[in-house]
Order: structure tokens, then sequence, then C-alpha cells
């Protein structure tokens, strides 16, 4: 609130104090953001509307903002506004400024000759005569528009704030009009009563005076470019960083696509069991090796014994392990036996398995045949002995018969 004038203040009376704060900080930004960031200053003015809408002063400080940031429109809108609220011309040069920019001159026409212009302090009075001459100027009544800014201000003797912007506007329609001498003598007297230096009047009188003589003014207000073998270097570079990106990335899939093949061949090669690879590239297909391995071998089982090659188990089953591996002193003689007749057969399943796994099925089967008929002799011995005498036996009692 204390960098507004106590006119603002006033104003903004009716307001609570933490109201009249907070739309009196937004009123301040746009002021000090109007010039260099007009959006900017728009934004904060159109919050201070939106907490203070039915304030003159508030509706008028959107509208200015508004014109400077070429939202014509909402800028007239606001300012009729204001006029209404607080009364008064208000600000008829703007409003009719924005007739002009919207394409409608003769409305700025018409509040020039309004009976508020006549209201107008001096400086807002030559504004309006300026925004009447542009119109004229619109309808191409080139003659017109300097007759409408001759008067008793346009006297370089009586200098005033807003001279430099008369003798500058005098100067601009004497030129669109044809009378190039006299527009580069008054553009010389605005660009001498510039204190400010707002206006290029030194610069507009100069490049007149160049075409006035046959001269090519300098160009001022080209952009400058970027020299050719700057651009070349430019392109370059960044031609050799894309370059760099791509080999990067071609590398990084390579390695993750070659990873699970070589991983897959180091387990058909060790001889250990191959586990599907995880993780494969999505747009990837497995590699042929990976998917070989992976249906030679049998999955990995974790109960009961060690795991086999599911050929040997095709070809001979494993056999079951005992519930109880050592035996109670309580047993008898004749289960000792038993378990000693037992134990070479189970000592030598792992040879027949690892024979089964390295023979053909021709050979597997005599194979198994030879061990069954060795195991059958060396459990019963007796028993055999038994068989022949009984057979002798019979043949005996056949021949009685």
């Amino acid at each position: 609130m204390t960098d507004l004038d106590p006119g603002a203040r006033r104003a903004l009376g009716s307001l609570s104090l933490s109201l009249a704060e907070l739309v009196g900080k937004h009123l301040v930004a746009a002021g000090k953001l109007v010039d260099d960031d007009p959006a900017a200053a728009l934004a904060h003015a159109r919050f201070a509307r939106s907490k203070a809408g039915r304030i003159g002063l508030v509706r008028e400080a959107a509208g200015v903002t508004a014109y400077h940031a070429e939202q014509w429109a909402e800028a007239l809108t606001e300012l009729r506004a204001a006029r209404r609220m607080s009364g008064g011309p208000g600000m008829i040069a703007v409003m009719a400024d924005c007739e002009r920019a919207l394409g409608r001159p003769e409305r700025a026409l018409d509040l020039l000759r309004s009976p508020e212009a006549s209201q107008l302090p001096p400086a807002e009075a030559i504004e309006l005569r300026i925004v009447a001459a542009g119109a004229r100027r619109d309808l191409g009544e080139l003659d017109a528009a300097v007759v409408a800014l001759q008067g008793p201000d346009l006297d370089l003797k009586r200098r005033q704030p807003w001279s430099a912007r008369l003798f500058y506007a005098y100067a601009d329609n004497l030129a669109a009009a044809g009378r190039g001498d006299d527009a580069v003598r008054w553009f010389l007297n605005a660009a001498e009563a510039d204190d400010e230096d707002e206006t290029d009047a030194s610069e507009r009188a100069s490049d007149l005076a160049d075409e006035l003589a046959g001269r090519t003014p300098p160009q001022r207000y080209l952009p400058v470019e970027e020299p050719a073998s700057s651009r070349a270097e430019s392109a370059d570079v960044a031609d050799a960083d894309r370059s760099a990106t791509d080999r990067d990335d071609t590398s990084t899939t390579a390695a993750r696509v070659s990873e699970p093949a070589e991983r897959a061949s180091a387990d058909g090669a060790d001889g250990t069991t191959a586990r599907p690879t995880r993780n494969r590239p999505v747009l990837e297909d497995p590699p042929e090796s990976e998917s070989a391995t992976a249906t030679e071998w049998a999955p990995v089982t974790t109960q009961g014994s060690d795991p086999r090659p599911a050929s040997a188990a095709d070809a001979e089953p494993a056999a079951e392990e005992p519930s109880d591996p050592e035996p109670s002193s309580t047993e008898s003689p004749a289960d000792e036996s038993s378990e000693k007749t037992e134990s070479p057969d189970d000592a030598e399943s792992p040879e027949r398995a690892e024979a089964a796994e390295s023979d053909t099925p021709d050979e597997q089967g005599k194979t198994g045949e030879t061990a069954a008929a060795a195991t059958a002799a060396e459990e019963s011995p007796g028993a055999a002995a038994d068989d022949a005498t009984g057979t002798a036996d019979q043949t005996g009692t056949a021949g009685d018969r």
C-alpha cells in the first residue's frame, strides 16, 4: 500500500485492510512490469480485478495493462467500465487507439468529437490529437492527418513534456503525405526535444535524408543472422553427438541380446542343468542355442534323489530310498544277510545308469538282462541247486512211470 499514490489508496479504502493490501500489491506489480513484461503485468491486473472489480481505479489499471499487452478488445471493455464507474472523460485517447487497432477508425474520430474530449488535460488532449491523425491516415486522408496536428502546441519555442511525441507524429504524417524535406526537419526537431530518448527520431531523419538523396538507407532493423561457417560447425557437432549416442545405444542393445545366449552356451558346456533365461529383450527373439539347450535337459527336481537325465530314468527306474537307512541292533541275521545281498545291487545301480545313458537301446537291454541274471545267481545259489535236484527227481519219476 505504501507504493500506491494517495488517490489510489483512497480508492481502495472501501475494501477491508487485508484485501486492500492484496489488491494494492498486485496493482504495484502490474505497474512495474507493464513496460518490460506486459503479459505478466496483465496477469497481476486481472487478479486485482477479480478481487475488486467494482472499483473504477482497478478496472482502469486493468484496461491500460491490457492495452500495453495488445489485448485491444479487453482494454476497451475495461476502460469503458472504468469511465462509467468513476465518471469524467476517462482515458479517451487509449480507447480511440483501441478502436483503430480493431479496424474501426470512424469510432476513434467519434471519440475526438465527443463532449468528454473537451474535458481532457493538455497531455491527454495531445495524445487524442495524435490518435485522430492516425485514424485519418487509416482512412486515406493524408493531408487531413497533417492538419489535425497543427495548432499552437506545434511551436519550437515552447517545449512541453509532450513536445517530442507531437513533433515526431507531425514529421511522420508529413513523410506519409510526400513532404520529405519538411519531414526531415521535424524529425530533427523531435530528436532535439526528446531528452528521454523515447523515439528514434534521429535515425528516421537520417534514413529519410538518404532516400531523398538517392542513397540506400542502412538496414538498421533486420535481425542479425549467424555466419554460415558457425552454422556448419554447429551442425557438425550436433551430428557427431547424435552418432555417438546411436553407437552407445546399439552397443548396449547388442550386449543385452548376446548375454542370454552366452549364458546358455556356458551351461551346456559345463554339463549342468540349464534353466530358462529370464529378462530377455522384449523385441528380440530368443537365441536358438538357448532354446535347444533348454529342451535337451530335463527340468530340475527339488524332491527325492539327485536329479538325473530323463533318458536314464526311462531306461531304468530309480530305486526308492529306504525309510530307515541305518538298521537297528535288534534285526535278525537274515535281515543282515538280505542287506548284504542288496547292497551290491545298490552300489552298482549308478554304474548301470551311466552305462544305460551312454549305450544304445539294444545294448542297454542286453546289459540289463546280464546284470539281472548275475544278481539272481548271487542272491540264491542254494535255490539254483534245489531247482536242479527237483528236475532230476521229476525225470526219474517219469522214468519209473
